[in-house]
């Protein structure tokens, strides 16, 4: 094809352009838009949620960041309780595991060429489940009150009187393990020991607190409330307005390991409200600051055709702190409460 007697692709340099190379023009031009497409469809997902991309890179990071008090305590205002472990929580004694005993048929024959204790029926028949046990010190402040104003469902503020207690949470690490050791004769038995120098991982910490009322007519319990109004209330009176954790906030971090050299330690607050002013005599208990359990087989119970350990009942080590307060209804006072109660120990852990 010819204008004006010169090729139409012939620039004037004397390059033809050919039908490969037009061919190739718009392979590039195409990849360009594509690419220039990609880079736009992300550019514009990061500026539409941003948030999305902040939690992300908050929940790869789990670790609690400390958050000490402004201020410094007297002593005594504190009060510590240190973990209790015991030996007995990292096995359970010997027992018959009835969903294979009673559940699975034909267990019971003698066997020619291995011993009778070898047979699923023998070793169904004596089960030890064994376990590393890890534990959380706890620390509080005293019980108080605080008046705050807390929304209703019509809209309103009523004003209530908060129970409240702020506490303190410490990963010291170092759990009791099972450690196996052979004997002599090569058997393998189980000790069980606090491992110095070993590393600790960090503890997720899912509490659940519950204030029982135990002088009152009828016996009352309260679970925990999340009260975001008494919050930074409570957070200037108690500690200069460093940030304290609600009870659910603070499980979802793991709590690192203290040191010598850095205090990892958790600061939160527990919250009651329409607590009887009846109570005089009150305990809190205080569940997921250790993993220890144990537990309780009604074998009477077992049924084949229902899901598996459904006769088990479970029991959660718990920490029982007891309180009193010697005062009546009226002008109820955060400087009547007193840990302890007459005739009662201070504290104790307990299995329910």
């Amino acid at each position: 094809m010819r204008w004006n007697g010169k090729p139409l692709f012939q620039p004037a340099g004397g390059f033809r352009m050919t039908l490969r190379t037009i061919r190739t023009s718009w392979l590039l031009l195409a990849l360009t838009f594509v690419f220039a497409s990609s880079a736009m469809s992300i550019s514009l997902a990061e500026v539409a949620a941003p948030e999305q991309v902040q939690e992300t890179a908050q929940d790869a990071i789990r670790l609690a960041q400390a958050n000490p008090p402004n201020r410094k305590f007297a002593d005594g205002v504190l009060t510590t309780i240190p973990m209790q472990y015991e030996a007995k929580d990292t096995f359970s004694p010997a027992e018959q595991y009835q969903d294979i005993l009673k559940g699975i048929p034909n267990l019971n024959w003698t066997p020619n060429f291995m011993s009778d204790t070898r047979t699923l029926e023998s070793m169904a028949s004596k089960v030890i489940f064994r376990r590393d046990v890890w534990g959380l010190e706890f620390a509080f402040k005293p019980v108080r009150m605080i008046e705050v104003g807390v929304p209703q469902p019509s809209g309103k503020l009523q004003k209530k009187l908060v129970w409240y207690m702020v506490y303190k949470v410490t990963n010291h690490g170092e759990p009791l393990r099972r450690v196996p050791v052979k004997d002599k004769f090569d058997n393998i038995k189980y000790e069980v020991k606090q491992i110095e120098g070993l590393p600790s991982a960090p503890i997720r910490f899912f509490p659940r607190f519950v204030l029982e009322a135990q002088d009152t007519k009828v016996k009352k319990e309260y679970l925990d409330r999340i009260i975001p109004a008494a919050m930074d209330a409570i957070a200037q009176r108690e500690t200069g307005g460093s940030k304290l954790y609600n009870s659910v906030e603070i499980s979802r971090f793991d709590i690192p390991v203290t040191g010598e050299d850095q205090d990892n330690s958790i600061w939160g607050v527990v919250m009651w409200e329409d607590v009887d002013p009846e109570t005089d005599f009150f305990s809190i208990y205080i569940d997921g600051l250790t993993n220890a359990f144990r537990w309780n087989d009604k074998d009477e119970q077992f049924d084949s055709s229902a899901a598996p350990l459904t006769y088990r009942q479970y029991q959660q080590k718990t920490l029982k702190l007891n309180f009193w307060r010697p005062g009546d209804r009226l002008d109820e006072n955060e400087r009547e409460i007193r840990f302890g109660a007459p005739g009662q120990v201070d504290y104790e852990w307990i299995f329910r």
